[in-house]
């Protein structure tokens, strides 16, 4: 019996929740931006070919091995991408370029 009560409460809390988001969906998109946030979620990183990873660890004039503890993974993963037998997630795709964009940031020690 309590079961269903809860479950009963938690129906109708979800129903209210959405019922205030569309209203305040319907608000924004009538201009009356109110209390609304709204926020732009980046693209998703572009994928690089084998040889692009490369030619950014080349950049960083180091091995394979220290490029994997510049960035955080194992040597084998570094390997693996410049041979194209893997490719470096969205997470890793972000780190890399910004290792190519601005590598001081990498090789800051901070």
């Amino acid at each position: 019996m309590r079961q269903r009560i809860r479950e009963k409460k938690k129906a109708v809390k979800v129903f209210s929740d959405l019922k205030q988001s569309l209203h305040e969906a319907l608000a924004y998109e009538q201009s009356k931006k109110g209390a609304l946030r709204v926020t732009d979620v980046p693209p998703p990183p572009k994928p690089l070919t084998a040889n692009q990873i490369r030619a950014i660890r080349q950049s960083f004039q180091v091995s394979q091995a220290v490029f994997a503890r510049i960035i955080n993974v194992s040597p084998n993963a570094v390997e693996s991408w410049e041979q194209g037998v893997r490719h470096p997630r969205e997470a890793t795709l972000k780190l890399l370029t910004i290792a190519h964009k601005h590598p001081e940031i990498l090789l800051s020690g901070e």
